[in-house]
């Protein structure tokens, strides 16, 4: 090795504080075999760069035994220019994490929501007017809510007269027990001043049970009065529950008047007499003349 840099003469040290390039000589043999060492040299302009090719090409068939060298430069990057290249390379290799979307919220057809709470619930019921809604009771917990969601989806691109409205069971579970809610997935169906329809719980299995009550209210009907939505027992339980922030006041119940029974008035006309048999009136006759004279 001391051999070599001898030759090449190419060993310096750094001057008046300036940077150095390093420089790479690799040594080729015909058996493939190479030798590689690093070298700061000063960087040198061509014609010296001439000399030092013509000077290895001189002594390197007789001291190398015909072996060549290779010269490789290495260019400094500059500091100044390396920050940028980083930052946009950092920048581009970070991943990028948005919010990751849970499962009751991927599918979502137009007329699909989340209720937010008991009000939202009842308000929701009394402004769809005559339009069916159904109400799905789930838990992100539930591994059957999960299965059955994307073809609830499918029922509701379907179906976009029919308004499905979602009721997460983990955020609402005391306004879920004050409705009687107790098992999962669990839907109800309400329409106009018909109010509560059906209610049912299902799953992936017997899905046709959803689509036979779907079937079955889904066409319209004319609804006299006003819409009912939640029956009256379920508005007292979530009034009367004090962790919901839901008030309500029951409509008063007017009295029925019954009208009084009509007695039936005296008649004028004079009453029959009793009929009188002839027959029967001769034959007392006849009895109490004989009586009167066996007496005498």
């Amino acid at each position: 090795m001391a051999k070599v840099l001898n030759h090449t003469g190419l060993i310096s040290s750094s001057h008046d504080g300036k940077q150095h390039h390093l420089r790479k000589i690799s040594l080729f043999s015909n058996n493939r075999s190479s030798l590689s060492f690093p070298v700061r040299i000063r960087s040198f302009p061509s014609l010296k760069l001439k000399s030092l090719l013509l000077r290895s090409s001189s002594f390197s068939s007789s001291d190398f035994n015909g072996n060549s060298l290779a010269f490789h430069r290495y260019k400094r990057v500059p500091a100044r220019a390396v920050s940028p290249f980083r930052s946009s390379t950092v920048a581009q290799l970070t991943p990028r994490f948005g919010k990751t979307q849970k499962w009751w919220e991927k599918g979502l057809q137009p007329n699909m929501r989340e209720v937010t709470s008991a009000q939202d619930l009842v308000d929701s019921l009394l402004n769809a007017g005559d339009k069916l809604v159904v109400v799905d009771f789930f838990s992100p917990g539930c591994g059957g809510c999960r299965a059955l969601h994307p073809k609830t989806c499918q029922l509701a691109e379907m179906n976009p007269d029919v308004q499905f409205l979602q009721v997460n069971y983990e955020e609402h579970k005391s306004m879920c027990y004050s409705l009687n809610v107790h098992v999962l997935p669990f839907f109800r169906f309400y329409r106009g001043a018909h109010g509560r329809l059906c209610s049912f719980s299902c799953t992936n299995a017997t899905i046709k049970k959803f689509k036979d009550a779907l079937a079955k209210h889904t066409p319209d009907r004319c609804s006299l009065g006003p819409t009912k939505g939640l029956e009256e027992k379920e508005l007292l339980a979530l009034s009367a529950n004090k962790d919901l922030d839901f008030t309500y006041t029951p409509k008063p119940v007017e009295p029925v008047h019954e009208a009084p029974a009509q007695e039936t008035p005296p008649s004028s006309e004079p009453l029959p007499l009793p009929s009188v048999n002839p027959k029967s009136s001769e034959l007392d006759k006849e009895i109490s003349l004989n009586g009167a004279g066996t007496g005498r």
